[in-house]
């Protein structure tokens, strides 16, 4: 399929992604008595890409995240050449969401979005409970490396067929259930600039963070997976169209 209507979805669904997490993190999470909470807002992020993953994945992959694409590069199932222009849509979408998302909020008597803020991520005074570089560096990574095991696994043409958006979207409620107490979970670049571009300060003074350790993550998890789970009778070579290479997520 033409990359012009492949970024168009990988922008919408990064928006949907971004709209959908933060959003129920900013308008919901807290709510007087019916609150979703960490719970709730773990879930709507898995929601977000299960939702995704069925209404684009045939069009573009839904990968949302540039480290998911940079990790189905590194896994032989993404073309090099088509990097930058999936991590610029999925970096417009998720700025109209954070864009969108302040102008929503500030409909409420009182918001402030410096001292409220937009779910973005951090460490150390940043982190909604402390935590420190090296706790955030490493969950990060580390989750992230699953991350991308769990998409290539599960989109594997060895995988049961159709269940792949269940899995990754169940996958992404699990790693924000572990690590929102440690870093508001990231796993994505694009999730993590969106709001910090519009909060400032110490979100956008600790977003290199949040490019360093998912890209490197989903580095790693597309190697492994790779070198450790592929028959080498079926290592084919990178097609060249992301329509044939699925791999659904954020």
């Amino acid at each position: 399929m033409h990359i012009g209507r492949r970024m168009a979805a990988e922008g919408i669904g990064t928006f949907w992604l971004v709209f959908g997490g933060c959003g129920s993190a900013v308008l919901a999470a807290a709510f007087p008595e019916v609150g979703i909470g960490l719970l709730g807002v773990s879930l709507a992020f898995g929601l977000t890409v299960l939702t995704m993953a069925y209404s684009i994945g045939h069009i573009s992959g839904c990968h949302l995240n540039p480290a998911v694409t940079v990790g189905l590069w590194a896994g032989r199932r993404f073309p090099a050449g088509d990097i930058l222009p999936y991590v610029a849509a999925q970096l417009a979408g998720a700025i109209a969401a954070a864009a969108l998302l302040v102008m929503i909020a500030s409909g409420q008597p009182g918001f402030d979005l410096a001292a409220s803020g937009l779910a973005q991520n951090g460490y150390g005074e940043g982190s909604p409970g402390g935590y420190a570089l090296t706790s955030a560096l490493t969950i990060e990574l580390v989750l992230t490396a699953g991350f991308l095991i769990i998409i290539l696994g599960s989109t594997d043409t060895r995988a049961p067929a159709g269940f792949a958006p269940i899995a990754i979207g169940l996958a992404l409620t699990l790693i924000h259930l572990i690590s929102i107490p440690v870093t508001n979970t990231s796993v994505n670049p694009a999730r993590s600039t969106g709001p910090a571009l519009f909060v400032g300060g110490l979100a956008l003074q600790q977003l290199w963070l949040f490019w360093l350790a998912p890209l490197i993550g989903g580095l790693v998890g597309g190697a492994a997976y790779r070198m450790l789970f592929v028959e080498a009778s079926a290592k084919p070579d990178i097609s060249g169209t992301a329509s044939e290479s699925p791999g659904a997520t954020a």
